[in-house]
């Protein structure tokens, strides 16, 4: 009979990879604002979706990159009021100048817009444990590469992290900038290609992600680490729909923060995995 193995074998015999948003910082009054403000200004002020809007949306698992959520719910406004898309007029690239001109500010190299008013939802510490542990760890975001620097070296005092962004990879659902992540930790730690991968995120996408990557690389161990946004936590019944639609996306476990995802409680993850 295999023994079975012990919780400090596997605590070293894991990567993990997070998501940014939502999860590394609280983007509900920056990102999501800035979305609102977008949704307003194109529709000439006549809807501004609230954050429940924004849950619903994001809840497909389809509209991760929030510019492209921000035109789909423009489109939306209008076809409700008896429009088609073919005769709604809209510039994209005009779209993402508004919407980076709220999150940024309007002087693109000196920042002074939503992102520089957001709270971190870990301090460095929490990754030190990490390392102190023997996990490797890095980050997979669909942000601008500029915009996720900003938090993880700028405010988190992180050296040269692994980080795939927008720019480097497709967008989510699709796995590829979370295998490049798991690729270039590899390389790092000198670790085994089948040692399993946890990804950690806050909406459907990210749980889709982790389901599609199960599915292009069935031989490794693939789990879900669902994340609630912060500005659930007040609402109950919101908070607790949320979670569901994690789980059914493919979330093995949900935490209201990501810290509670301890070196330990990666052990047993990866145990249960095994199982």
């Amino acid at each position: 009979m295999t023994p079975k193995p012990s919780l400090e074998a596997n605590l070293t015999c894991a990567i993990v990879v997070f998501d940014i948003d939502g999860v590394i910082r609280d983007v509900a009054g920056s990102y999501r604002r800035a979305i609102a403000d977008t949704v307003e200004h194109f529709t000439r002020k006549a809807s501004r979706p609230t954050q429940a809007d924004m849950d619903s949306i994001k809840s497909e698992g389809i509209w991760n990159n929030d510019w492209e959520a921000s035109l789909e719910l423009v489109y939306r406004y209008f076809e409700a009021q008896g429009q088609k898309r073919s005769e709604i007029a809209i510039d994209y690239q005009t779209l993402i100048d508004f919407f980076q001109s709220r999150y940024q500010g309007p002087d693109p190299q000196n920042w002074t817009g939503y992102i520089c008013t957001e709270t971190l939802l870990l301090q460095p510490s929490y990754l030190e444990s990490l390392t102190e542990a023997g996990i490797p760890w890095g980050f997979f975001s669909g942000a601008p590469r500029a915009e996720a620097a900003y938090v993880l070296e700028g405010r988190l005092g992180l050296q040269s992290p692994v980080l795939m962004a927008m720019e480097d990879a497709p967008g989510k659902p699709d796995p590829t900038g979370l295998f490049a992540a798991v690729h270039q930790l590899q390389k790092q730690s000198s670790i085994d290609i089948g040692t399993p991968v946890i990804y950690v995120g806050d909406t459907v996408a990210d749980m889709y992600t982790v389901e599609k990557a199960r599915l292009v690389q069935p031989s490794r161990r693939w789990i879900g680490v669902g994340i609630l946004p912060p500005h659930l936590q007040y609402w109950p019944d919101r908070r607790d729909a949320y979670a569901d639609k994690l789980r059914q996306a493919g979330a093995n476990v949900i935490f209201s923060n990501v810290q509670e995802l301890t070196p330990a409680q990666i052990g047993e993850l990866v145990l249960s995995a095994i199982e």
